[in-house]
């Protein structure tokens, strides 16, 4: 059983992902990038830039101690019986499109299909859901109790071939779309193509310390939005589960470390991040205790294809971060 670590005592042993990048890319012509890829690796770059946020800003990491303090309270209420008052709770969604193309200007019927991709995931509903293994639909969430709502889609042309992960696409002034109420709305941006350090990146998302700050939100990459004309092995719409699982407070599974820690208690130890379509059981050896790792967890680096649960710890935190007293209770109001 993992220990949760909690106050600004853990900052110290918290490790940043190492690239949360995808190699193999296709190169484009210079004169007309492609947003399509070959891409065999799932990365995302949430974790480290929430580790370089941190390390800058004190205020963030006050908010931080707080958030794990209130996760734990939280969990340790569901244990004697304490459940949120309302039940599910409707995430509002304000989908931002950056364009350049006609490709990366997506459709609505595939911001739709996205937006039912997530609903699906997080109820449980998912029709792969069946491929649990035996041994994890104990532990397995089944419905979050949060679900998302389309509101608005704002769209802007550009002539930007591609962004980094520095947020220049979550201001005006910097050629981009400002947040709508982030208090209030969860802001998806929609990039075309996204780099970090010239390697390719899916997607990335701010976490819970960060509530309601101009620049609070998830962003993705085009080709790896939705179904319909994504890039395929990510073309299921699992990249915005991930970095929406991020958005809620859920860590990377293997906790960004050699055997680290997610702060989920019913989520295996593993030494790393799983890639491609692991075949289960997986088996990893941490501490001494060799089992089956849930490599199908959707807070993993498997394929699209691969991924399809999160489990009844991820749940709980997921729930502290939208109940009345969470981080994200702003999220409640509309």
């Amino acid at each position: 059983m993992k220990k949760l670590l909690f106050g600004a005592c853990m900052l110290g042993v918290m490790s940043a992902c190492n690239s949360d990048n995808i190699t193999n890319q296709n190169e484009a012509p210079a004169n007309e990038p492609s947003i399509s890829s070959s891409l065999v690796q799932r990365g995302c770059a949430s974790e480290a830039i929430r580790q370089e946020a941190l390390k800058n800003s004190p205020e963030l990491r006050q908010r931080f101690a707080t958030l794990e303090n209130s996760t734990e309270k939280f969990t340790n209420d569901l244990k004697l019986g304490k459940v949120l008052a309302d039940g599910t709770v409707e995430i509002p969604v304000i989908v931002n499109v950056l364009y350049r193309t006609s490709a990366e200007n997506v459709s609505d019927a595939r911001i739709a299909e996205q937006i039912a991709v997530l609903n699906a995931d997080y109820s449980g509903t998912n029709s792969d859901v069946t491929k649990i293994p035996s041994e994890f639909k104990p532990v397995s969430s089944g419905d979050t109790k949060v679900k998302f709502r389309l509101v608005n889609t704002v769209r802007k042309s550009t002539t930007k071939t591609s962004w980094a992960t520095n947020d220049a696409m979550k201001k005006v002034s910097t050629g981009g779309i400002d947040a709508t109420n982030p208090t209030n709305y969860l802001n998806i941006w929609i990039v075309g193509n996204m780099t970090s350090s010239g390697q390719t990146i899916l997607g990335y998302a701010t976490f819970p310390e960060s509530a309601g700050l101009w620049n609070d939100g998830v962003v993705i990459g085009a080709p790896y939005f939705g179904k319909t004309g994504a890039s395929s092995p990510f073309n299921l719409g699992r990249t915005a589960t991930h970095e929406v699982g991020h958005y809620l407070n859920l860590r990377h599974i293997w906790g960004d470390a050699n055997c680290g820690n997610d702060l989920v208690s019913d989520t295996p130890t593993q030494t790393t991040a799983n890639y491609g379509k692991p075949t289960y059981p997986q088996y990893n050896t941490c501490s001494g205790v060799s089992r089956s790792i849930m490599f199908m967890n959707y807070m993993d680096y498997v394929d699209d294809g691969a991924m399809f649960m999160f489990s009844a710890g991820q749940k709980s935190r997921m729930q502290s971060v939208v109940a009345s007293s969470g981080a994200r209770s702003g999220l409640r109001v509309l």
